[in-house]
């Protein structure tokens, strides 16, 4: 229990409890509209924001989500104005953020940026002003799924049914992009781009076992996220081992042992 009185222990449980209700909030928009591998292209794509950042000498969380939201309003762009399949886009996008990111940080001058927090998560290293951000998102997709969830859900399972009510797909649907894209920057702390996906769907299509509910789903994930993120921190604390890969260690596992369960 010493463990919890320290400050940067107390500000990761903090940051685990936000991130995990974002992920939680747009993983389960992001699984019900099949946008898995949209997901993974922006968090790539957020690579070369991350080296711009390090060359420009500024806080590469700002210019790796200036990327994201770029790539993740390409893509939207891409697939549905430009007749490019998605799936073409989203290699494009994934494959030039990563291409852009490595030339930045080799034109970095001085010493290589240390890049291992951001490529495999290191939520112990949190600060204040990452919680504080992630606090905003948190309140404004509290507030915006709280006024148009029906709206949302329409859109997640049926967006041709969503247009014939007349509702403002292209806006939602842009949106949701934004969302996703910021909810990707802020979470690369805590597990980092190469595991980042995983943070996104495991906790959702392990809830989705149990239950179809949308808003179940989006609850539970949450708990689930949650729950494997103290859990992956408690051992990667005591083990010396990387956040972000015990956090998805410690999902995966839950998701074997809710499959099996549901089988038994």
């Amino acid at each position: 229990m010493d463990l919890f009185q320290y400050t940067f222990f107390q500000n990761a449980l903090l940051g685990s409890l936000l991130t995990a209700i974002a992920c939680g909030i747009v993983g389960t928009y992001i699984v019900t509209r099949r946008l898995v591998f949209i997901s993974g292209g922006i968090t790539h794509a957020s690579f070369g924001g991350l080296g711009l950042g390090f060359y420009l000498g500024i806080n590469p969380i700002l210019t790796a989500m200036a990327f994201s939201i770029l790539a993740a309003f390409g893509v939207e762009w891409a697939s549905k104005s430009q007749q490019i399949r998605e799936d073409s886009a989203i290699a494009g996008v994934w494959s030039l953020g990563m291409a852009l990111g490595v030339i930045f940080i080799f034109l970095t001058p001085g010493y290589a940026p240390n890049l291992s927090a951001y490529l495999f998560g290191n939520i112990l290293t949190i600060s204040s002003t990452d919680i504080g951000a992630s606090a905003v998102l948190v309140v404004a997709l509290l507030i915006f799924f709280g006024l148009y969830l029906r709206e949302i859900v329409y859109i997640a399972f049926d967006s041709n049914f969503a247009q014939t009510q007349r509702l403002p797909v292209n806006v939602f649907e842009y949106l949701m992009m934004c969302f996703i894209a910021i909810t990707i920057v802020l979470a690369i702390r805590m597990v980092g781009i190469m595991l980042l996906m995983s943070l996104l769907t495991l906790p959702q299509i392990t809830v989705n076992l149990l239950t179809s509910d949308y808003r179940k789903i989006m609850w539970g994930s949450t708990v689930i996220a949650f729950v494997g993120s103290v859990v992956g921190l408690i051992l990667s604390y005591y083990l010396n081992f990387p956040s972000g890969a015990f956090i998805i260690l410690v999902l995966v596992l839950l998701f074997l042992i809710v499959k099996c369960c549901k089988k038994g």
